[in-house]
């Protein structure tokens, strides 16, 4: 298992603690996708997030985000799904795919702009 330290070093951007209400469409392309309207962000960065969502997708699986406040949309990839947590929820680890701006909207500590 990887130390602390290395996983740090490895990450591309800083992570901000939040807790940003997200809907989530499971289904990226299909002709009715799946909505989950309770999920948030809990953690997030530059390139990716944490989130707490009721479901679990495939590892790999594209999703799409609407961003609770701005309500834009953006797609991303799930790059890691935990066991479910006692209250039912799951974690993503998602990558967002096409990069524009600051999606989140959050000021990020160690980065320049």
């Amino acid at each position: 298992m990887a130390s602390a330290r290395a996983m740090i070093e490895r990450r591309r951007s800083s992570r901000v603690k939040t807790r940003i209400p997200v809907k989530v469409m499971s289904a990226v392309g299909a002709a009715e996708p799946n909505l989950h309207p309770a999920a948030e962000a809990v953690a997030v960065s530059r390139t990716g997030a944490l989130l707490r969502v009721p479901f679990s997708p495939e590892l790999g699986s594209r999703i799409e985000l609407l961003h609770g406040v701005s309500e834009e949309r953006r797609e991303f990839r799930v790059v890691q799904v935990s066991a479910p947590r006692p209250d039912g929820l799951f974690e993503l680890g998602v990558e967002i795919l096409y990069p524009a701006r600051n999606f989140w909207g959050v000021d990020f500590p160690d980065e320049d702009q």
